[in-house]
């Protein structure tokens, strides 16, 4: 076992005199007076440890001991309904390992390889579990337990002389393995009609709503989540308010998923690192979302990621970063700041699982620029990874229009690959009628900046009737109000007959 003392402590940062004999690893997990840590630097006889909580207490000379293992969470049942910290800890005091009905799939003398399916559990009713065989283990099944009540740590089948249990760990930062990806070809349906029918995402696609200070990130996020049709929901709050996650538990508990009609926290997972959390910890967050979506994706679900924000994060590594004393790039970030984020947005997609499965992660990250500006580096560095952008507007917010997202700064580049299946399962004029809004809007902008300049009255009645068309669709079509039980969600077959009937009056 590792060991080594404190012998320096800046904030969250500590430098560890080595103990002779003692080889940390970078990403070990170390424990500091029952506080959890983790390995950033190494140097011949000192290292440089991250702690997840308050050093608060702490002093020179505390032992420091080695886990031998790096930063890992445990996919089990039992995390689908509940909320955790950034490093996976329960917020719930009453959370308890419990005994779970368990079906067992393979029987003795069966060769199974990895990823493949050996039981299942009902976790909530929204939820099946399914316990895999970890990545890089296979063989003979030399016993299996029969059907019946087992903890998430009790070995159900044997193979190669060791037991397998119901639970998985993995290590945060290390993608989980698959068989190969898949074209992002269908959409993930949200119910908001300007993202569904001008700006949409795909499964297993990748997004960016970047937006000022009450433009409506959060609100945006939560009506993703309460909406759309992913099977599981993983809603990480990385920096925010502690009042908007107590907003986000309460009315995920009380309102009815339309897909399952069980309440929609049966399908919902929530990581909180909240402003006044620990630092490391929030940096962490990000990693334990992502890796907690791909077990589940790994039994065939399709998972939604809502991130929020993302700057927050950057703002975490930054912090640890001053504190590590390296050499600051663009606005005191890390140089390595577009890496981090590529890795982030990278582990989103369609794939095929080892089991042979689909599975899907879709990645949603809300991003705060300082003073709404999109140049900054968080938001320039995002959008070269992500395929689409919902920018929100702070005119439009101050308007009272929702969702704000403004429609001449947004783009989706996932049109190509989802219009067969708008052509198949909507109708071959959905796309058609998407770039008449599209060409309408744009042509509204040019001539309301016209109209400033010699009045409305000068416009030919051609223009002034494209004007009121456009009105139309902005008040009709593309604002939408997230507290009326009717207008809340709109299907792709309502997003269609609007469009048709907004459009009627054109000879567009």
């Amino acid at each position: 076992m590792n060991r080594g003392k404190v012998w320096g402590i800046n904030g969250p940062v500590l430098t560890v005199h080595v103990d002779k004999g003692s080889n940390f690893f970078v990403g070990e997990m170390v424990e500091v007076s029952k506080k959890q840590g983790e390995v950033i630097a190494l140097n011949p006889k000192s290292a440089t440890v991250q702690v997840y909580e308050s050093t608060a207490g702490l002093g020179a000379g505390e032992e420091v001991i080695g886990l031998g293992r790096p930063m890992s969470v445990c996919l089990r049942p039992g995390i689908v309904g509940k909320i955790f910290d950034g490093i996976m800890r329960p917020l719930e005091d009453n959370i308890q390992d419990i005994a779970w009905r368990v079906k067992i799939l393979v029987r003795e003398g069966q060769s199974i390889k990895p990823g493949e399916i050996f039981a299942e559990v009902q976790e909530t009713p929204s939820i099946v579990f399914k316990a895999m065989l970890p990545p890089g283990m296979e063989g003979v099944v030399q016993s299996a337990v029969p059907n019946g009540k087992y903890y998430s740590n009790e070995g159900i089948i044997k193979i190669n002389g060791q037991s397998v249990t119901l639970s998985q760990t993995w290590p945060i930062r290390q993608p989980r393995p698959v068989l190969k990806r898949r074209p992002p070809n269908r959409p993930l349906i949200t119910g908001q009609r300007i993202i569904d029918s001008l700006f949409p995402i795909a499964k297993g696609g990748t997004s960016a709503i970047p937006g000022g200070f009450g433009t409506g990130k959060t609100m945006t996020q939560h009506q993703l989540a309460k909406h759309c049709d992913a099977d599981l929901i993983i809603y990480i709050g990385c920096g925010e308010r502690g009042n908007e996650m107590t907003e986000v538990l309460e009315d995920f508990a009380k309102l009815i998923d339309p897909r399952t009609n069980q309440p929609l926290l049966a399908r919902t997972v929530l990581i909180a690192n909240t402003s006044d959390m620990p630092v490391a910890a929030r940096e962490a967050s990000i990693y334990t979302g992502i890796t907690i979506a791909e077990g589940y994706r790994d039994m065939g679900y399709h998972v939604a990621v809502m991130a929020d924000s993302t700057s927050r994060w950057a703002e975490a590594l930054r912090e640890l970063s001053g504190r590590l004393e390296e050499i600051p790039a663009e606005e005191g970030y890390p140089a390595y700041l577009a890496t981090r984020l590529s890795a982030f947005y990278g582990r989103g997609g369609y794939v095929e699982n080892l089991n042979k499965t689909g599975g899907s992660i879709t990645i949603v990250g809300a991003v705060s620029p300082q003073g709404a500006d999109f140049s900054e580096p968080v938001t320039s560095h995002t959008k070269r990874f992500v395929r689409t952008f919902w920018a929100l507007d702070k005119r439009l917010a101050h308007s009272r229009h929702y969702p704000a997202i403004n429609w001449l700064q947004s783009y989706s580049g996932y049109l190509p690959d989802l219009e067969n299946w708008y052509t198949k399962n909507i109708s071959p004029n959905f796309l058609k009628y998407r770039s008449k809004i599209m060409y309408i809007m744009q042509e509204e902008h040019t001539l309301l900046e016209i109209a400033k300049l010699i009045g409305t009255d000068a416009l030919s009645e051609s223009q002034q009737k494209l004007l009121a068309i456009a009105k139309k669709i902005r008040l009709e079509f593309l604002q939408q109000n997230a507290y009326s039980i009717e207008d809340t969600y709109t299907s792709i077959e309502q997003q269609f007959e609007m469009m048709k009937e907004v459009l009627k009056d054109t000879d567009i």
